[in-house]
């Protein structure tokens, strides 16, 4: 069975990072903190999903 690899291309604006957070709490700011945590977490939900196949043995 032929191995498909899915190529993320994630940005590094995708993330934030605590010294570069805003220091007020804005409806529009946590907004898109939530949209990039949930980027975030799909993204190692799918890595995750895709170790699980590797691991598993099809035959």
């Amino acid at each position: 069975m032929a191995k498909a690899k899915v190529e993320l291309e994630l940005d590094d604006d995708d993330f934030v990072e605590e010294d570069d957070a805003p220091e007020a709490d804005s409806a529009p700011n946590s907004k898109a903190s939530l949209t990039k945590r949930r980027l975030i977490d799909n993204y190692l939900e799918e890595r995750r999903l895709q170790k699980q196949l590797t691991d598993y043995d099809f035959e």
